[in-house]
């Protein structure tokens, strides 16, 4: 029976090769699909890995149709066995349904990968559509790890070398024109994404919060 699966987990953690890896499987099985994906890093309408692997993709946009894609194929003679969807924390909830609705009516295998949560630590509204609908959530075991050495969980954004947590959920790359701070993400530990502490910043001493705890003659140790 096909499935709807979504493989998730923070920046560099291999999303997009596993993508990759598992539309070059199916198809060297013998199996028929279509790649898609939504604001990738190296531009639009393809898939990208950062260990280098590029394949050209479908671009999707808010308006984009999954089932209508899917059954005009079907109509057309051409056969449909799978699709691999990048980048689908972008997607809209809606679009998710659209995918659930692939796999029940036209038992197609949908799979999907995308980051959890934003530089804010909230969910991507395509990511919990995923994660109340999907079959299967797989987290991604090649867990990328934080400047302090812990294994990384969250995703920053940086804007001139400054950790924000404000700010349009979606920010792809650097920015130009009407905003033309630099904005990158990096990868921390919850510890350092709640103290807003990145790589740059690292050798300041900076607060954590105060311990629960008094002062000394309060009470016994």
């Amino acid at each position: 029976m096909a499935s709807l699966r979504y493989f998730t987990g923070p920046m560099n953690c291999g999303k997009s090769t596993l993508a990759l890896q598992i539309d070059f499987t199916e198809t060297s099985a013998g199996r028929r699909g279509h790649r898609f994906t939504r604001q990738d890093r190296s531009g639009e309408a393809r898939i990208s890995s950062r260990l280098g692997m590029v394949e050209p993709a479908v671009e999707v946009d808010d308006a984009f149709d999954f089932f209508a894609f899917v059954t005009q194929d079907i109509m057309a003679g051409r056969r449909v066995d799978f699709l691999v969807c990048d980048e689908a924390q972008f997607y809209t909830p809606a679009q998710v349904d659209l995918l659930a609705r692939v796999v029940d009516d036209l038992e197609v295998d949908v799979y999907c990968f995308g980051i959890l949560t934003d530089f804010r630590t909230e969910l991507f509204p395509g990511s919990r559509r995923l994660m109340e609908l999907s079959d299967t959530i797989e987290l991604l075991q090649a867990r990328p790890r934080c400047w302090c050495g812990r294994v990384a969980t969250h995703n920053a954004r940086v804007v001139n070398g400054v950790m924000v947590t404000e700010g349009d959920q979606v920010a792809v790359g650097d920015i130009d024109g009407e905003r033309p701070a630099e904005v990158r993400y990096e990868v921390l530990c919850r510890q350092h994404h709640r103290r807003r502490q990145t790589a740059n910043v690292s050798g300041v001493a900076l607060p954590g919060d105060p311990l629960p705890f008094g002062d000394a003659g309060d009470g016994p140790r």
